[in-house]
């Protein structure tokens, strides 16, 4: 009876154990039928999304002349042959400035007022001059009246001729002298504008006293409607530099526009400390948007007689130390590829290795995908 009991128990443990192996061994299974399904969802990788893919934009690779470039870096500069500075012909104390640094000027503008001791000596000499005439004409018209009379000889006559000839020379002198400084007859200076421009220096200030030697200018003006840039050129680079070579012109006020310009002068001699060689490059400023004291890039362009592989220099990504391009199949098949490259001239870069002509490549949100791809 005993042997009876003992004999269910095993029964009964036994199916238990086989129950939960069996329970066990259908859940491995339908995990395991999950991951295979799951599977080939996994191996599909990255695909650039509809929203991304609407903007996207795929250029091709494509043959054309090589071009190489080195850059320098300059300052903005005025044109020298149209900066004008402005003194005071007279000593006095300035007083009315009417204009500040920056300020655009025209012609004849009165950029201040000087109260001058010597203006009020030329008024002076104006008024005496005028009345000398008035006398030298009366007196004229005596002796004249007289000679007829009798009462006065010819040589009489021939004294008050000269007298007013005189008379009237003194009175011209003097109105040239008072017109050269102004043509003030207040005892005032009129500093006025010789041509139009920007106020590019200002050294003048309310009740500063000056003299009329003073080798400091009041205002300094220039015509910005063109502007220098002066280049510094390494001595590895000097071969590369050609006089009447276009450039083109970048600042960091305005990072996405180019300014054309040309070399004007090369200064053929090195700075004995820096040890470049000035360049000037000459640039039309139309609108006034390049400013003094602006630093720049200047590009130089070279262009070989040799064919090379360029792509849009938006599709080139550096990353640890090498250049890559997106070679695009479809969007969910997207190769990043390792190139080399010769230069990279403002929109277009040129490549050695890496591509063939004809592919298709990612040249817009380039980073965005492949940040995607790596992660």
């Amino acid at each position: 009876m005993i042997n009876r009991i003992n004999m269910q128990k095993i029964f009964n443990t036994g199916r238990q154990i086989l129950y939960i192996l069996l329970t066990g061994s259908f859940f491995l299974f339908i995990q395991s039928c999950e991951t295979k399904e799951k599977k080939p969802e996994a191996d599909k990788g990255y695909v650039i999304p509809d929203t991304v893919m609407k903007a996207l934009r795929i250029d091709t690779v494509s043959t054309s002349q090589l071009v190489t470039a080195i850059t320098l870096t300059g300052k903005i500069g005025t044109n020298d042959d149209n900066v004008v500075p402005v003194y005071s012909l007279v000593s006095g104390i300035v007083n009315d400035i009417k204009v500040n640094l920056g300020d655009n000027v025209s012609s004849g503008q009165t950029l201040a007022v000087v109260r001058s001791q010597e203006m009020a000596q030329y008024s002076s000499d104006l008024l005496n001059a005028e009345t000398n005439l008035t006398v030298a004409q009366k007196n004229l018209e005596k002796t004249v009246d007289l000679f007829h009379s009798g009462l006065a000889s010819v040589p009489d006559t021939l004294a008050a001729r000269v007298g007013l000839q005189q008379a009237q020379a003194e009175l011209s002198r003097v109105n040239r002298v008072l017109k050269i400084n102004g043509g003030n007859s207040e005892g005032e200076f009129v500093v006025r504008a010789p041509i139009s421009g920007f106020i590019v220096q200002k050294g003048a200030t309310n009740n500063m006293l000056i003299r009329g030697d003073n080798s400091t200018s009041l205002f300094t003006i220039s015509d910005l409607k063109n502007v220098w840039v002066q280049a510094n050129v390494y001595e590895s680079n000097i071969g590369l530099i050609h006089q009447g070579e276009n450039v083109d012109v970048t600042t960091l006020a305005y990072p996405g526009r180019i300014f054309k310009g040309k070399i004007d002068k090369v200064m053929n001699v090195l700075d004995p400390t820096s040890k470049v060689m000035k360049v000037r490059v000459v640039l039309p400023n139309p609108d006034y948007a390049l400013k003094p004291e602006m630093y720049a890039s200047i590009t130089v362009s070279d262009k070989e007689n040799k064919q090379c592989l360029s792509v849009p220099s938006s599709a080139v990504i550096f990353d640890h130390s090498q250049n890559y391009v997106l070679i695009f199949h479809s969007k969910s098949d997207v190769v990043i590829t390792p190139v080399t490259v010769l230069s990279a001239v403002g929109d277009k870069t040129f490549i050695a290795t890496g591509v063939n002509e004809g592919e298709k490549i990612v040249s817009s949100q380039a980073i965005l995908i492949y940040n995607a791809l790596n992660s």
